[in-house]
């Protein structure tokens, strides 16, 4: 894997875990170096939380995908699935003790 991947995931995986605290704590330090103004600071500070906030959904619904496909393949029967047939398996054994 090339470094720029490797820190580009790296980079992404520690945008989806900042948080505001960080990112101003972050944004102040350079203000004080006087590497941006204040103003661009705190644009800064909220384009990296919406950001951020983006990124931990789309990893979410990665995530959520990912499993949902490996449980197929798998063939493991799903909650609704395990649901749906214990209500089938309760109607039988209600209408074969009725049949009795």
């Amino acid at each position: 894997m090339s470094n720029f991947i490797r820190k580009s995931i790296l980079m992404g995986f520690g945008l989806v875990s900042l948080s505001r605290e960080k990112a101003e704590e972050f944004m102040d330090d350079l203000v004080k170096r006087g590497e941006i103004s204040e103003k661009e600071g705190r644009e800064t500070v909220d384009e990296m939380i919406k950001k951020s906030k983006e990124m931990k959904k789309d990893l979410e619904k990665s995530v959520d995908k990912a499993v949902k496909e490996a449980i197929k393949t798998m063939n493991i029967v799903s909650r609704d699935e395990f649901d749906k047939l214990k209500k089938q398996v309760a109607a039988l054994e209600k209408a074969s003790k009725s049949g009795d």
